[in-house]
C-alpha cells in the first residue's frame, strides 16, 4: 500500500474493531477509578497528560442591596414620616417594567383601602428611574413641586452611590412638606 492511498474496510470489521476498542477503554476506566491523592475524586489525568477536574458549581448567595444598619435607618425614616404626617409612606426598589410610571401606579394601587393617603417612592436603579406616586389625600398635602425637589435630592445622592441616604433624605423632605396630621 502506497502512502496517501485510502483503504476501505468493511463496515462490519470497522464496527467490531470500534466496539472492541470501546469495551477495552471502559474496562481500563473502571479499573482506574481510584482517588487521586494529589487532586482527589473527580480528577483524571488524560492520555495526553492534561489534568481534567470536575467541580460542583455552587451558586453565590444573593446579596442584599442594604446592610442591617441601612435597613434600620430606612425603617426609622419610614416610621417617623408616617407617624408625623398620618400618611402611609412606602419605598419600592426594583424593576418597574417598560412603562415605569404605570408600573409604579400599579404598585401604589395594590392596597385600595389606604391608596388615598399613601405615598410611594419607586426606584428602579437598572432603568435609572425614580417615581413618586401620591394618592388623592396625599397629593393635596404634597404638591408636585415638593415631589420634584425630593426626586432631585435622591438623584444627587444616588449619583454619589448613597442609595439609603437619598431615600432617607427624600422621606424627610416629603414629611416636612406634608406637615403634621
Amino acid at each position: 500500500m502506497a502512502a496517501g492511498e485510502l483503504v476501505r474496510e468493511d463496515a462490519t470489521d470497522a464496527d467490531a474493531g470500534t466496539a472492541q476498542a470501546s469495551a477495552e477503554r471502559q474496562q481500563t476506566a473502571e479499573a482506574n477509578v481510584v482517588e487521586d491523592p494529589e487532586h482527589g475524586y473527580a480528577a483524571a489525568v488524560t492520555a495526553s497528560g492534561r489534568l481534567s477536574v470536575a467541580r460542583a458549581r455552587r451558586p453565590e448567595a444573593p446579596t442584599l442591596p442594604f446592610s442591617t444598619p441601612q435597613l434600620s435607618r430606612l425603617d426609622e425614616a419610614l416610621t417617623l414620616s408616617s407617624r408625623s404626617t398620618g400618611l402611609h409612606f412606602s419605598v419600592y426598589l426594583g424593576d418597574l417594567g417598560a412603562d415605569t410610571r404605570a408600573g409604579a401606579e400599579a404598585l401604589h394601587a395594590t392596597d385600595p383601602a389606604t391608596a388615598a393617603e399613601s405615598v410611594l417612592i419607586a426606584v428602579s436603579p437598572a432603568q435609572r428611574r425614580v417615581e413618586i406616586i401620591t394618592g388623592a389625600e396625599s397629593s393635596r398635602r404634597l404638591p408636585d413641586r415638593a415631589c420634584n425637589l425630593a426626586v432631585m435630592s435622591m438623584v444627587a445622592s444616588f449619583k454619589e452611590g448613597d442609595l439609603i441616604g437619598g431615600l432617607v433624605s427624600a422621606l424627610r423632605m416629603l414629611s416636612d412638606q406634608a406637615g403634621q396630621r
